[in-house]
């Protein structure tokens, strides 16, 4: 223990009192020095935490060997200053002068110095007390501190068969894991133990370590009731991102709504909170698309957003819109980095709708957490994707790979614009309805000799051969297009066409609303123009292909994920609405286009909307869609037997002959029903015929193939049940099965659920088909559905 004697005492008072300038400066730079190193010791121990004392002890902070050290200095500190003080005693006793001294200067006037002893001893005192704790501290501490010294620096990967990847990814780990910020972000520094730590606490691959604090998993409260989701009856807030087309359809919307609200009776709907990303208008994406919108160029895509986001709004559920990167990676939660680490906290979303960019966004940032949460994604995609591109695995091995697909995603996951592949989900669009005094309005208007070409952009008028068509065109009817220009005629445009340039969307339906024919050139597909004008009165004559426009033979759809044949320029148009409303002729046959303008000329048309593209039947349909589509659980068929013996009976098939014995439906005699959506009382089986896809199967008998009812026909005994003799049944992943070779009575299951697909044929195989019936007017939903 240090201590200070009675005769350095003395001497200090000495000092003080004759106030000789040597020991004061002496006496000062000891004091001081020691006050300098009082405070430096203390902010270590106190680890500069606000509010702390100069010598409170934080010995968590250091080291044993550092605060030895510290206590070390201190002491030599304390002994020189010590020796300091007896040289200046020795000094003071050898002389006499001072004697007069006193006389002059009176004690009492300096009784602030002499207290200053009295502190510099407690000080002394204090010090000695701190050395006395911290050494029994650090005595008490080391073999912890040596123990968990030795965890981290001996941490071992455990062998454990419910993590058969943690050896792999601690490898992973050593060799890469300063190629991302993100792991030091949550604690990785490089050591052994750092690693185990992040891969299974952070990430899920290795087993917790024993001696980390694991606090007893307290069960967690039940989430609170979700608030239910209500009709909106005020568009104010959603107008202010939504501009002039949400405007323009207000009215029907919050009719739609109201007469939806009707029908539901009721119905409990929980409020979702739903993220819409959308990707292509993101600057990190390059954006192209909006200019070219103000410039003549498609318009499909933003017409489709804009009325996904007021039907989500009009159902009453909770919003946020993205576009930008920055603001995704702010609502997801995604850690500083390149996004190799999962997000910080639990995806505060139910339900995400972005497009093709946006989902790659957000595989980039998301790290695992992508995987993880990707069964809430709805992907807005124009022309839909083929379970055998969606698989990336298969789409490898068969050669289906293009920049667009493998994201391994449920088919139905992916919505579409039209229902021309059943596989995905149809979203859809809007077009305007009109009531019956509008169109009274339109037939009394209807100029039978004016025409409008489907084509904004120039580029559209160089379809070869136009000149030929157009030429006939011109001597029955005045054609008008609507080509965008800045400052004089596209030269593309033929002199008899009259161009009215871009016009306002309102402008472009007073036209479509004096005209009798709507042309198309072959190009765009599929936009939602050619519904407009058939809403508006109009009739629409499309080219037909011949052979039919596909990847295979055409650039446009080269390197798109599907593989369908598309016969005309607008196959939905064609298929689902058809004359009087739609002609489709071949373009090169001079007689059979001129023949078809003159019976357009003579035939009256009503203006059509089909009910899918009004605002109540966008708004059934997503809401069917949100109530019962679930991709993040699976429901699963009653176990079977795992060994059959003769007292052992595969449960029976559900499934049974029709009446008329031509196909297999869901038996009432079942004695079980799965929670399926749709239900499964609208399944029916039929067997393809060779070279036709199931859709064409479906189609055939005035149904919808239905992908979700593959798993219930996925069995040998349907085929027994359809009386198909199969000599071997095989298990393959293969988008065509379950099917069978008759010609080699072959039969073939699906091993891999995700390339269960309505898409595909060969002449080889008849496929078992699922199909549904459907409710007029929206063939997304059965009958039932709603």
């Amino acid at each position: 223990m240090i201590t200070v004697n009675a005769d350095g005492k003395i001497m200090v008072r000495r000092c003080l009192v004759t106030l000789r300038p040597f020991r004061i400066f002496v006496l000062g730079i000891g004091f001081f020095t020691l006050c300098f190193l009082m405070t430096s010791l203390g902010g270590q121990f106190s680890a500069k935490r606000l509010g702390d004392s100069p010598f409170t002890i934080r010995t968590e902070v250091m080291g044993a060997l550092e605060s030895r050290g510290v206590l070390r200095r201190m002491s030599d500190m304390l002994e020189m200053l010590m020796k300091r003080m007896d040289i200046l005693a020795r000094l003071e006793n050898s002389t006499d002068f001072h004697k007069g001294d006193e006389a002059r200067f009176p004690l009492d006037r300096f009784q602030p110095a002499a207290g200053l002893m009295e502190r510099i001893q407690a000080i002394a005192q204090n010090v000695s007390d701190i050395a006395v704790k911290v050494d029994q501290i650090l005595r008490n501490s080391l073999l912890n501190g040596k123990g968990m010294e030795g965890r981290r620096d001996q941490c071992e990967v455990p062998r454990d068969p419910k993590y058969p990847d943690c050896a792999g990814k601690v490898e992973w780990m050593r060799a890469r894991w300063t190629s991302d910020p993100c792991y030091a972000f949550f604690g990785v520094d490089g050591t052994e133990c750092s690693f185990l730590i992040y891969l299974s606490e952070v990430e899920w691959f290795c087993p917790p370590l024993p001696w980390r604090n694991h606090t007893a998993a307290v069960p967690s409260p039940p989430p609170p009731p979700r608030a239910q989701a209500a009709f909106r009856r005020d568009l104010a807030r959603l107008l202010d991102f939504m501009k002039k087309r949400i405007r323009h359809l207000a009215q029907q919307w919050l009719r739609a709504a109201r007469r939806l609200e009707q029908r539901l009776a009721g119905r409990q709907r929980d409020q979702k909170h739903i993220l819409v990303h959308i990707g292509f208008l993101t600057e990190e994406s390059g954006d192209v698309f909006s200019p070219r919108v103000l410039k003549g160029g498609p318009l499909g895509e933003m017409v489709q957003w804009a009325d996904i986001l007021a039907a989500l709004f009009m159902l009453g559920h909770s919003l946020r819109v993205t576009v930008s990167l920055k603001e995704l990676q702010s609502h997801l939660g995604v850690p500083p980095g390149r996004g190799n680490c999962p997000l910080t906290s639990p995806l505060p979303f139910d339900l995400i709708y972005t497009d093709y960019h946006g989902l790659q966004q957000m595989k980039q940032h998301m790290g695992l957490s992508f995987k993880k949460y990707r069964c809430r994604v709805r992907v807005i995609d124009t022309f839909g994707t083929e379970p055998a591109y969606n698989h990336e695995e298969y789409a490898t091995l068969r050669g289906y790979r293009t920049n667009w697909g493998y994201w391994n995603l449920q088919p139905s996951q992916f919505m579409t614009m039209f229902p021309h592949t059943p596989d995905n989900s149809f979203m859809g669009f809007v077009s305007e309805e009109l009531n019956q005094t509008e169109k009274q309005l339109i037939k009394a208007n209807k100029v039978s000799s004016m025409a409008v070409v489907y084509g904004k952009e120039a580029s559209i008028w160089k379809v070869g051969g136009k000149e030929k068509f157009l030429a006939i065109l011109n001597k029955y009817m005045e054609i008008h297009g609507t080509v965008y220009y800045e400052t004089q005629r596209p030269p593309e445009v033929p002199a008899f066409v009259k161009n009215h340039g871009l016009l306002p969307q309102h402008e472009f339906q007073q036209l479509l609303r004096k005209a009798k024919l709507f042309i198309g050139f072959g190009f765009p597909y599929e936009g939602p123009a050619p519904l407009e004008a058939i809403a508006n009165g109009c009739v629409f004559l499309q080219a037909r292909f011949n052979p039919p426009h596909s990847s295979l033979n055409h650039e446009f759809f080269r390197g798109k994920p599907t593989s369908r044949e598309v016969s005309s320029q607008h196959p939905y148009a064609e298929d689902f609405i058809g004359k009087p409303h739609v002609w489709t002729v071949d373009y090169n046959n001079s007689e059979e286009f001129e023949a078809a303008i003159k019976t357009i000329m003579r035939t009256q048309v009503d203006p059509y909307l089909p009910y899918e593209y009004t605002c109540e039947g966008m708004l059934e349909r997503i809401h069917a869609y949100i109530q019962h589509q679930d991709f993040c659980t699976t429901s699963s068929l009653p176990p079977s037997p795992k060994t059959k013996t003769p007292a052992m009976q595969s449960p029976p098939s559900p499934l049974a002959l029709s009446p008329n014995s031509t196909h297999l439906v869901w038996s009432p005699r079942a004695g079980w029903a799965p929670q399926a959506w749709p239900p499964v009382a609208s399944l029916q089986v039929w067997v393809s015929e060779p070279q036709h896809t199931c859709t064409e199967t479906c189609r055939r008998h005035g149904l919808v193939c239905e992908p979700t009812f593959f798993r219930f026909l996925n069995k040998e005994e349907v085929f027994l049940q359809l009386s198909i003799v199969c000599d071997s049944t095989e298990y393959e992943m293969n988008h065509l099965y379950p099917a069978v070779a008759e010609n080699v009575r072959e039969c073939y299951l699906q091993k891999e659920p995700l390339l269960f697909s309505c898409a595909g044929h060969h002449a080889k195989y008849r496929r078992l088909c699922p199909c549904r019936d459907f409710r007029q007017g929206q063939v997304a939903l059965c009958r039932d559905c709603l």
